[in-house]
């Protein structure tokens, strides 16, 4: 249930609500895709879901979590293999859908450089449908194979990849650092073959060719990926010593002449019609090629034009991949389970008697909530003609690419006579406690909290996550062993430190177990006495409290600047936070619809009343006031960490963490190293010699922060020819103000 509602058409309230169910499908399907290999969505619900969700914070920019997942590349890398930083991050691409969004793509390009209708080329490409790889050669000597990971990080493959044909070990006449990057894949043929050695030998067998390539490249035995058929298409680079080329073109042509292995349907092309008759034509090729792809890549291929383009937080400006539409089938709904995640949310999965569908073999789709279900939609609208699904229904299933679907349709005539309707439960199937749907939510949370043994195991897992506590050697497997241990259980963060003394007084040691022995024990003691100090932000984020990301929780140790500070102000807020919640905003909605331009303006005067009404205290008011004063902080993220702490047995459990750790770290001051670090800058004017676009993404790769606005917190104008009302304002409150030419000596060096 997400495209059948319009993003234009939720309020503020529903926004949220849409946020908190779509981020975690989200970030789930980004770790079952890129570090387990075992998608259990698919890539068009995949699509969809992330579609939407960058959709509605784009309209609520203030509701976007700071974690969200569509500011994340990849998954966090395995803690089966070493780790290797990328020098040069490996982002994902972002995707066109439709022909009007290739046009838009070239149009976006255009504006960014203020190009108009000069002429600009682009390449065309077929997007393998593989593992992404990258491969460091130092004087021409392969040194290091990494996979994507996260983006920042990824998993030292190095001997694996030594062992794929298509990946030369020396180079000649090659830059001293060059840094390939390309796609690890495996034909159809050589799948099938693959495949059938697995059964003959009894062996597990893979649903389709990218999970095949992905699962043997991240073999911890080199000699297994040897075994298996795998190939490399090369198509990008990272770090480098010296330019490969002037042009996309020129620099896969000088990749070929290296030795490797470049897509032969690559073209350049002069407009976005020439794009898409190129992507008419790999489409029309797809049976025929013998490896997947799953749509076509446009980049533009003039290098010093990519450059000036740059990155958004998770993708290039210069890039966008054109996916093949979706696949649909039909199967039987044999089950419908309820997966219960760290915020207790209950989701239902559709369980599937398994269907191949383009070549991939599904048996799991999400159903979203119990609306969903039920045929409706967030606002009670009719979905699927108002058809409910049920267990035993004849169901069609919608993907596209290499994961599974989302339910679409039911077909009644082939219902059962003595089919019944889904009752969704209303106790949590882990813990047996109340399960709550409060109203306009669309997703039901149990209430059971740290009782409950979903919840608590996915809040340990968030609590040791490579963002939170990091602590090595206690990874995901083990948080689940131990919090099933009967001697050494682990029901809550704090028990993590007491480990240690433990194990002491325990009869059976754990060095003495299965997966354990002296040396691991001895170095898990030390990584937990490690993380005895702990940077604030890493606390506030590890605390895994809804709405709260990384850099909000970075925001608010800032803001902060201590614990006692945080917890003491929170605590100080609560009467406030009450009276925020208690606020009648559905008599506000008519009006907040009728002008929704000033929708914000209208809530807050909304919220300031219904804190008036309510006789909230002074104290209380003034430290609700600093907490959404701080920076990112809406009324929706500081009611979260309200609930979390004012929750007693949730505080009781996190007075405990405190006492346990031995210094709690100050945040660090903020980067000093650009001439803008830590400024608020306006742009106001027109500028001349680049694109407001390009000012903004410079001013905020030096560490600046741009507002749209002119206030006292401003620090900086740069004010081009036209400059009017913001010049004016910024001189009446003494703001600095320079010009264009004043920014680009300002920043040329930095």
């Amino acid at each position: 249930m997400t495209a059948e509602i319009s993003v234009e058409n939720l309020t503020q309230t529903e926004a949220a609500q849409e946020i908190a169910r779509l981020a975690p499908l989200v970030a789930q399907a980004n770790e079952d895709y890129h570090q387990s290999d075992t998608p259990r969505i698919s890539d068009a619900v995949y699509d969809a879901l992330k579609r939407r969700l960058a959709a509605i914070e784009t309209r609520f920019p203030n509701l976007k979590q700071e974690d969200s997942p569509t500011e994340k590349v990849g998954a966090t890398p395995s803690d089966g293999f070493g780790k290797i930083q990328h020098v040069v991050r490996m982002l994902s691409l972002g995707n066109a859908f439709s022909d009007e969004d290739v046009t838009e793509f070239d149009q976006s390009v255009r504006k960014f450089l203020g190009m108009g209708k000069d002429p600009l080329n682009f390449t065309a490409e077929p997007k393998i449908d593989g593992l992404s790889l990258s491969l460091r050669y130092e004087n021409g000597t392969l040194m290091q194979a990494a996979t994507r990971g996260d983006g920042s990080t990824g998993e030292n493959v190095t001997e694996n990849a030594l062992t794929i044909a298509d990946i030369p070990h020396q180079l000649t006449d090659a830059p001293d650092i060059l840094e390939v990057r390309g796609e690890v894949y495996m034909s159809h043929a050589d799948f099938e073959a693959l495949n059938a050695r697995q059964t003959e030998a009894g062996a597990k067998t893979f649903a389709n060719p990218r999970n095949a390539a992905a699962g043997s490249l991240r073999q911890l035995d080199a000699r297994i990926t040897k075994s298996r058929p795998l190939r490399f298409f090369a198509y990008a680079w990272g770090a480098l010593s010296a330019p490969l080329a002037s042009t996309q073109t020129g620099a896969i042509e000088r990749l070929e002449t290296l030795g490797f292995q470049t897509n032969p349907l690559t073209r350049t092309c002069t407009s976005p019609s020439a794009m898409i008759a190129h992507y008419r034509k790999i489409e029309a090729q797809r049976a025929t090629l013998g490896y997947d792809i799953d749509g076509v890549v446009y980049k533009v291929d003039d290098l010093a034009l990519q450059a000036r383009l740059g990155f958004r937080s998770t993708t290039p400006r210069w890039a966008i991949a054109h996916k093949f539409p979706a696949e649909l089938a039909w199967t039987t709904l044999e089950a419908i389970d309820i997966q219960v995640g760290r915020t207790g949310a209950l989701s239902p999965v559709a369980r599937l008697k398994p269907v191949t569908v383009g070549g991939v073999v599904v048996s799991n789709a999400t159903l979203h909530n119990e609306d969903y279900i039920e045929g409706r939609g967030n606002k009670g609208e009719a979905i699927r003609g108002g058809k409910d699904i049920r267990v035993g229904d004849w169901v069609q299933v919608y993907r596209a690419g290499d994961v599974i679907p989302k339910v679409a349709d039911v077909d009644l005539s082939k219902r059962a006579k003595d089919s019944a309707p889904y009752i969704f439960p209303t106790v949590c199937p882990k813990c047996g406690s109340t399960a709550v749907r409060d109203e306009g939510d669309a997703v039901r949370r149990c209430t059971g909290g740290l009782i409950c043994p979903a919840q608590a195991v996915e809040k340990l897992k968030h609590f040791v996550s490579r963002a939170a506590f990091d602590i090595e050697g206690l990874g995901a497997k083990q948080i689940e062993a131990f919090y099933e241990d009967d001697q050494l259980p682990v029901k809550e963060p704090a028990d993590i430190f007491t480990l240690h003394a433990r194990d002491k007084d325990n009869f059976t040691k754990l060095a003495n177990r299965d997966g354990w022995g002296d040396t691991s024990v001895a170095k898990l003691w030390q990584a937990i006495d490690e993380k005895r100090k702990i940077p604030l932000a890493r606390l506030i984020f590890g605390l895994g409290i809804r709405h709260i990301g990384e850099v909000t929780a970075q925001d608010l140790a800032r803001h902060y600047g201590g614990w006692d500070a945080f917890s003491e102000n929170i605590t100080k807020a609560r009467p406030a936070a009450l009276a925020h919640r208690a606020a009648d905003i559905a008599e506000e909605r008519e009006r907040i619809e009728a002008a929704r331009d000033t929708r914000r303006v209208r809530l807050a005067d909304a919220r300031k009343s219904a804190i008036a009404a309510a006789k909230v205290p002074p104290d209380a008011a003034r430290a609700w006031a600093f907490l959404i004063d701080a920076d990112g902080i809406g009324a929706t993220v500081a009611l979260s960490v309200s609930d979390a702490l004012a929750n007693p047995d949730e505080r009781a459990a996190i007075d405990r963490l405190i006492a346990a750790l031995e210094e709690i770290q100050a945040p660090e001051a903020r980067d000093t190293s650009s001439p803008v670090a830590g400024k608020t800058v306006v742009f106001t004017g027109t500028l001349e010699k680049m694109t407001r676009a390009e000012a903004k993404a410079r001013a905020e790769m030096l560490g600046a922060k741009v507002s749209g606005s002119v206030s006292a917190k401003t620090d900086l104008l740069v004010a081009g020819p036209g400059a009017g009302s913001k010049a004016k304002k910024a001189a009446d409150l003494g703001i600095e103000t320079i010009d264009e030419d004043g920014w680009l000596a300002l920043t040329s060096n930095a």
